[in-house]
């Protein structure tokens, strides 16, 4: 199988997260897409993922599967014991609700917040911005890491007992947000704590190893 992305993004993170939860890298050849030259813009890359978004997993049938939440279900499942999306029914419905909310809530948010009020990827990538829009969806991340606290001060992980799918996205927004230079709330202690916690899993700590570095 092949990957394609860039490997200090965030959206990037989640998949290399989930890789090495599942102990799949060697399965995996990764093939790097320059953001900062519009690599992701191409005619050639555009036939792969019309809406030249990253990561992109390529199967060895020449299947390509776009979305990071698809394909981490696909690794997931690729073993047949499928550890972060949910064995019972009612573990997957409470992961896929929370991971939604994390895209929804506080990735996505921050990712808004990076391409339209900062110089996001530069300018001949950035053609529009909005930084109302963007400083909008700012606030909307802060208030996302409000509800994940709420959410974490009764559980250990964001779906329940289990690290899951859920967790890895709310890592992504957090990858994103420290690049970012935007921290957490000072009252979120259960989040802070919790994030700690995370960072002490290898999957984790070597993809904050790779995400110092520039997008």
């Amino acid at each position: 199988m092949k990957i394609y992305d860039w490997p200090t993004g965030p959206y990037p993170a989640r998949v290399r997260i989930a890789l090495t939860e599942k102990n799949l890298q060697s399965h995996v050849q990764f093939v790097k897409v320059d953001l900062l030259k519009g690599e992701n813009k191409t005619p050639e890359f555009l036939a792969k993922n019309y809406a030249g978004t990253l990561p992109v997993l390529e199967l060895d049938d020449g299947t390509f599967i776009a979305e990071s939440t698809a394909i981490t279900e696909y690794l997931d499942a690729f073993d047949g014991t499928p550890t972060l999306t949910g064995q019972t029914p009612r573990e997957k419905g409470v992961i896929h609700m929370m991971n939604k909310r994390a895209e929804l809530e506080l990735l996505d948010p921050i990712s808004v917040y990076f391409r339209h009020a900062t110089p996001g990827l530069g300018p001949d990538i950035e053609v529009y911005q909005n930084s109302e829009w963007g400083f909008r969806q700012l606030d909307r991340a802060m208030r996302g890491m409000r509800y994940f606290d709420e959410v974490l001060r009764t559980q250990p992980f964001v779906a329940g007992e289990k690290f899951s799918m859920a967790d890895i996205t709310v890592i992504g927004g957090l990858i994103a947000a420290a690049f970012l230079k935007q921290q957490v709330p000072e009252e979120c202690e259960a989040l802070k704590a919790w994030y700690q916690r995370m960072q002490q899993r290898p999957s984790v700590k070597n993809q904050l190893e790779m995400s110092a570095l520039p997008f």
